[in-house]
């Protein structure tokens, strides 16, 4: 096990859904850096540090009802906030007290390759009672985290927020400050959830379409078409209810190491001006966020300020950040709420005015569906003005009709996508699909965010308020496919796992475009360490700086990546047990 239980319990039944009561083992800050922590009350400390001393550990918790042991860092988990400044030097010190290796990955933070974190690739890791020192400048401002890269560790609890001022002074002044982790928790232990998944795809998925569903969507659709739907997923061996691999029957979803029941509570004066630096440090979730009664103003993105937008949604990939700005004119209180995609449950918080308020916690949304648009199959004909398009001409649709269709499904690519290469992949083992047509998707929120009633952010929204430092167009291109087979629980990029594939040779100073294809079914948090990617959204030379980018499925994106730091980086998607069993790559550049 990777964490045994304190009190020597079983294995956790499949369908226990556990709210929990989120008590936390207390912080306990150690050595010259303690002036710059702050426990998981979500505030960071008052000045920025530069000298940090960090000690790996068990930390007993009880989310659920059972006392176990999570891995913290200084006694507490999410481990303690970091707060640096821009033009500073910081020296890290971390000691692993572990009976097993460790690290730590400093995740979005520009730095030389050997003190990135990533045991085997930049450094050799932190072995049982070993100690290791990170040392290095820093060049950026804004809101990242840092979190282990060795084995499961991350999903057990060390994870924490970083908090950078810029060097000239923050221009958002804010009356409060608050850090918000979201994360999901488990008992279990992460290795059996892997296991579980390689054996069967959909263990932890148990919403999937039953006889009494077919029946209601025959009563909706007409027989026929409900038919045509079932028979076509079939035949492709998938299922739209394939959102998330991990759900609410086995996670506990948490804001700064509280449960829902718990209820973390951040304090303000009607009329002030609130920063809240949301982070998700989630394993496998990707939560929808909003708080009701408030709009919430975007004014950054990974760390990187964006021009501000005003919404009162948005969905966060794991490993990614969104700093945004709300000013409750009443006294609430109001509840911060972020569901999983999934709809099988939530994390949430309050701001109020006062201690022990709770705000009211609004009804999950309805489940979402894949569609063909997922697929890879979108694209087809431009939809009309009820959302029902017509078949193009000369295209076979017999195979189509009856779907849960949305209009998004019906948009064409956009301009410089429209005339798409064959794919060269073909299905198989590690292949289950290859997307025939995919699209443009930043413009849309993402399934189960179509038509609520809420303005959602999407990535085309972001805009950088400066133009990048590197206006040199791409001198080469390197297309990469996103694939998987669900039924096997198998992930790589082009159809090969981490064991399997070359490493991306860039050479030192070149400016190269990725291109993404998701060929699957789910999202996918892709992560580039030590080089920022600059997303290609249509604003031109304000183009927003991202370390993480979500593909969403059956979407075609690019990004510009200027190769001005070598060294040996990892590449990965940020779902951890996807990267575990293989959607892993290494870039060097040299």
């Amino acid at each position: 096990m990777i964490f045994p239980s304190s009190t020597g319990r079983g294995a956790m039944t499949r369908r226990r859904f556990v709210v929990g009561a989120g008590v936390w083992g207390a912080a306990a800050a150690t050595g010259a850096g303690a002036r710059a922590f702050a426990p998981p009350s979500g505030i960071p400390a008052p000045r920025p540090g530069t000298r940090f001393d960090l000690a790996i550990g068990h930390v007993p918790v009880n989310v659920t009802g059972a006392r176990v042991r999570a891995v913290g860092v200084n006694g507490s988990t999410p481990a303690p906030i970091l707060r640096w400044r821009q033009g500073d030097t910081v020296e890290l010190t971390v000691t692993n007290r572990l009976h097993e290796p460790s690290s730590i990955h400093w995740h979005g933070i520009r730095l030389p390759a050997g003190m990135d974190g990533v045991p085997g690739l930049s450094f050799g890791g932190i072995a049982p009672g070993e100690s290791f020192t990170y040392r290095f400048p820093v060049r950026q401002s804004g809101t990242y985290w840092y979190h282990s890269h060795s084995g499961f560790q991350e999903q057990t609890g060390l994870y924490g927020a970083i908090v950078i001022d810029p060097g000239s002074g923050d221009t958002r002044r804010c009356d409060r400050d608050y850090v918000l982790v979201l994360s999901d928790w488990t008992d279990v232990d992460p290795a059996d959830i892997v296991s579980n998944l390689k054996f069967q795809s959909d263990y932890y998925n148990f919403r999937q379409r039953t006889v009494g569903t077919f029946f209601r969507d025959a009563h909706r659709q007409g027989l026929g078409a409900a038919v045509r739907d079932r028979l076509a997923w079939g035949g492709m061996n998938m299922a739209p209810t394939d959102i998330l691999d991990v759900s609410g029957i086995i996670y506990t979803y948490l804001v700064n190491g509280q449960s829902p029941r718990a209820n973390w509570t951040g304090l303000f004066r009607p009329g002030e001006r609130i920063r809240l630096r949301i982070i998700n440090a989630a394993s496998m979730t990707l939560f929808d966020v909003r708080i009701p009664g408030l709009a919430m103003t975007v004014v950054q993105a990974d760390g990187n300020d964006v021009d501000p937008v005003t919404v009162d949604e948005f969905r966060i990939g794991p490993a990614e950040t969104y700093d945004v700005i709300v000013t409750p004119a009443a006294a609430g209180p109001y509840t911060i709420f972020a569901q999983a995609e999934d709809r099988t449950g939530y994390a949430r918080g309050t701001l109020a005015t006062a201690p022990g308020l709770a705000g009211p916690v609004p009804p999950m949304d309805p489940r979402p569906l894949r569609t063909m648009a997922d697929m890879g199959m979108g694209g087809m004909a431009p939809p009309t003005k009820t959302g029902n398009a017509p078949a193009m001409d000369g295209m076979d649709m017999s195979g189509m009709s009856g779907m849960d269709m949305d209009p998004r499904e019906m948009e064409p690519p956009a301009a410089p996508h429209q005339a798409l290469p064959a794919p060269k992949l073909k299905p198989g083992v590690e292949v289950q699909n290859v997307a025939a047509m995919p699209m443009d998707r930043l413009a849309e929120p993402g399934d189960g965010l179509y038509h609520n009633g809420r303005r959602v952010l999407t990535y085309a929204d972001l805009r950088a308020t400066v133009p990048g430092i590197d206006p040199r167009p791409p001198s080469r291109e390197i297309t990469l496919h996103l694939t998987g087979n669900m039924e096997r629980f198998i992930w790589g990029f082009d159809g090969r796992k981490f064991s399997e594939a070359a490493p991306i040779r860039l050479a030192r100073g070149e400016r190269v475009r990725f291109v993404l294809i998701n060929d699957t079914m789910m999202e996918h948090p892709i992560h580039l360490h030590g080089l920022w990617s600059e997303l290609e959204n249509g604003q031109g030379d304000r183009r927003p700086y991202k370390h993480t980018i979500t593909v969403k499925p059956g979407e075609r994106l690019s990004y510009l990546v200027t190769a001005d730091e070598p060294g040996l980086w990892a590449y990965h998607c940020h779902l951890l047990y996807h990267m575990a069993v293989g959607m892993f790559r290494t870039v060097v550049v040299s």
